[in-house]
């Protein structure tokens, strides 16, 4: 009988080690979608237009500013990393509303950073005119913006639902990303 028990006892061990708890399931289909904040909006814009820094030269410190290009890039990679985390996570009865909300987001702004953000980076990095870039992001602005909040906003409706639905306390910090 002890030589049953042991397999058996494994099998649980495994299955209950690959759950996702519901503050998993919150945290990677609600939560990360705050790292797309910005979007089509003045956040995005500033980061272009005022990039980061970065370290060039371990011994001395020195830094030079990003590319935009690289800007982009990773972006790209943090909404591509945190879009496989969601379409890894099983659907349930539970989590369905919440999981569809969170994977129709990032197929909408996908495209948007492979194509449009990659161009826009292109013209600051080719050092475009001003008024070409700036047409540039407010066609990015008007073409995205709207649906991008429309989507966005369904992910916390669905989010707080689960949350409250499954005690997590939740806090809004910043209700909307509307840009300014």
């Amino acid at each position: 009988m002890k030589k049953n028990i042991i397999p058996l006892v494994l099998v649980c061990l495994i299955l209950f080690s690959c759950s996702t708890s519901p503050q998993e399931y919150f945290g990677q289909a609600a939560l990360n979608c705050n790292m797309l904040y910005g979007f089509a909006g003045y956040e995005l814009k500033r980061d272009l237009a005022t990039p980061a820094e970065k370290l060039v030269d371990e011994k001395t410190l020195a830094t030079a500013p990003m590319k935009r290009a690289e800007v982009v890039q990773q972006k790209l990679e943090m909404v591509q990393s945190n879009f496989k985390k969601v379409k890894g996570l099983s659907a349930t009865d539970d989590t369905k509303e919440l999981l569809n909300a969170s994977t129709a987001l990032y197929e909408y702004v996908l495209p948007v950073y492979k194509n449009e953000y990659h161009q826009l980076a292109a013209l600051y990095d080719g050092g475009a005119a001003a008024d070409k870039i700036a047409a540039m992001e407010k066609s990015i602005n008007e073409k995205y913006e709207a649906k991008f909040l429309e989507l966005y906003n369904a992910v916390w409706v669905a989010g707080k639902a689960y949350a409250t639905k499954n005690g997590i306390r939740v806090i809004d910090v910043n209700p909307s990303p509307a840009s300014k």
